[in-house]
Parts: C-alpha cells; structure tokens; sequence
C-alpha cells in the first residue's frame, strides 16, 4: 500500500561450533558410519580430543579440507571402500584360490572382519591397498607365477597371517589415539591372555586400571555365544613370538608409568623460615675425669705406728680447755638494770676531792 513503511527485518543464524560429533561430520561428508569410522583408523579423517566430555571430534576447518578435495565425495569413499575375497580376487585378475592364499601368506592384510550366519570369517581388505599390489612390479612373481615350495609348505602346515595382521594394524590404530602411558598399556593388554596379564602386573591396582582402560574391541554376537567366543579367539593373540612381543612392550609401558616424578621446590614461605632457623652446633664433648677413689680410713694409733703414713701434730685449741665452762653474759631486765645505774669509783683514785 503506498505511504506504507516495510522494515526489513535482519534474521540472525547462530554460529555453527568449531567441533561436531562424528556421526554429524559422516553425513556432512557423505560417508557411512563404518567407512567414517575406517577413515579415522587409517588417518584419512584426522579427529580432536573433547576435553568437555572426554570423547572425539571432527573440526570444522578438516571437513572443510576434505570438502575442498577434487572429486569429493566420490574420491574419500573410493580411499575407504573395502572388498571381500571374491571381489578382491576379480579386482587383481586373480582366482579366488590364489588371492586366498596371498592372504593367508601374509602379503594382504585385512582391515576387518565379521562372521556370517554360518560362523565362518569373512575377511575385508582395503581395494586402494590391492590395486597397489597388482601395480607393484615386485609382487608379480607371486601375481602369476607358480607358488615358491616353502611357501606351499607352510600353507600346507596350517599357517594363517589373516589374525594376526588384523590384530597388528588395530594395535597401531589405537596406538595412534593413546594419550599416555597407561592408554598405551590398555591397548596392548587388550590383545593379551589374561594370565599373560596376570604374570607381567603383580600389582592389583595396576591390573585393574588396565581392565579398566583397555578398549572396546569390535564385538560379534551375544556375550558367551558361540561368536562371540570365536571373535575373541581372533582378538586375542596367539602364537609364542607375538606373545612374547606384546609382553614385553605392555612391560616397557608399565615402567613408564612408574618412572619417578621430580620432586616440587618448597614454596616460598617454607624457604623463607628455613633460612631464618638457626643452627645448632655440634661441641665434641670430653670425657669427665673421675675423682680418684677415697682411701680406707685409718686410726691415730695404725698411723703413727706406721712410718709410711705422715702423721701431722695436733692443732692448738684456741678456746678453754675441755671441761671449762665459759660465764655466759647477763641477760634480761638484769642486765638492762646495770647499764642504767652508775659505778663507784675506788677509794684510791687521785681525782675524787676530799
């Protein structure tokens, strides 16, 4: 309507936080759950602390780097997308049974695993990491040429690396996210047999901080179902020289949590009245020297008849004699009487007149 004022109005959007949790950072870069969380173990998609709530997160400025990658999102998902052996096998140009056996070999390592509904392991690998196998000139003996004896040898004896290369490279995993000593500890434990546990940490306390900051591994089933007890046999270390390597490490680790702290200064205050305390000095004290002891008493008549015991001569007395007695002075109003009357002069003093 003409001579009608419209205000505009100004709508502010709250700022969007520096950090965002990881299942908000999956969906902003287009991934899966799983493949997100395939990317943080293999350093794809680097994540931050959270100091407020102890967990992981995403910052903004690394999803804005990866956003900022040419081909996104297709290019990230192809870095994290995994294959199992069939797919494998048709992806290097070779059969189901040879790729089976480079597995088993030990020169593909798997990057997870489950178990179908037959409680048979299904064994995933990376498919960047097998097309750089098949690139490498290197591997193309092993690609297309006949398998070397001792290595049919050690397939025919039952060997299988698929577990414990699992089981190594989810170690350097969560190496790599371990703050301290202890969280180093927890995961090398987490590999461990618990009486393997028990014989390197005497300790009570410390074998229950273990317990308790060891790391969820990945589960499969129930607790004390049939799949699970077979994930954990998986999860846990079992030959003599991997044990042997684990152990000692988890011991490396434990002393660095006992190393000794540096002691703390004294504070001011305690310097300031320990300079003012004054020093006692120590006096070497000597032995007192004992009176001699007395000797034994002897009698006048023993020592004059001796010659070798001087005898001195008798003090003379300065008093009466014994059995005199001394008049002792007048006391009393007697004598008080005599000091007031006056005393007659003799009869033969020349001075009285006549």
């Amino acid at each position: 309507m003409p001579g009608t004022t419209i205000a505009s109005v100004t709508t502010l959007t709250p700022e969007r936080p520096a950090l965002c949790a990881p299942s908000r950072a999956a969906r902003e870069l287009g991934l899966k759950r799983y493949e997100f969380d395939l990317a943080v173990e293999l350093g794809r998609i680097r994540i931050v602390p959270d100091g407020a709530s102890g967990g992981r997160r995403v910052a903004r400025t690394e999803i804005a780097r990866l956003q900022a990658q040419p081909g996104f999102p297709q290019t990230l998902r192809e870095r994290v997308r995994v294959v199992g052996t069939k797919e494998g096998a048709s992806l290097m140009g070779v059969s189901e049974g040879r790729f089976a056996r480079l597995a088993r070999l030990g020169l593909l390592v798997p990057v997870r695993f489950y178990l179908n509904r037959y409680r048979a392991v299904v064994w995933l690998y990376l498919a960047e990491e097998l097309q750089e196998f098949v690139a490498n000139g290197e591997h193309a003996d092993v690609i297309t040429g006949r398998t070397p004896e001792t290595l049919r040898s050690q397939l025919t004896a039952g060997l299988d690396l698929r577990p414990r290369n699992w089981r190594g490279r989810h170690l350097g995993f969560l190496l790599r996210q371990a703050d301290d000593a202890w969280a180093r500890a927890g995961a090398i434990a987490a590999f461990l047999p618990s009486e393997e546990i028990a014989a390197i940490v005497k300790v009570p306390y410390e074998r229950a901080k273990l317990d308790r900051l060891k790391p969820n591994l990945p589960e499969h089933g129930a607790p004390g179902s049939p799949s699970a007890l077979l994930g954990e046999q998986i999860m846990t270390a079992q030959d003599a020289d991997e044990i042997a390597w684990l152990s000692a490490d988890l011991a490396r680790q434990l002393e660095a949590t006992r190393a000794p702290r540096p002691r703390s200064s004294p504070v001011p205050s305690q310097r300031h009245h320990a300079a003012r305390r004054p020093r006692v000095r120590r006096v070497a004290t000597l032995p007192v020297p004992q009176p001699p002891a007395p000797a034994a008493p002897v009698d006048i008549a023993t020592a004059r008849a001796r010659s070798d015991i001087p005898v001195s001569a008798p003090l003379p007395r300065s008093g009466p004699g014994p059995g005199v007695t001394r008049a002792r002075p007048p006391r009393g109003l007697l004598a008080w009487l005599r000091r007031r009357s006056p005393r007659s002069a003799p009869a033969s003093d020349p001075t009285r007149g006549t």
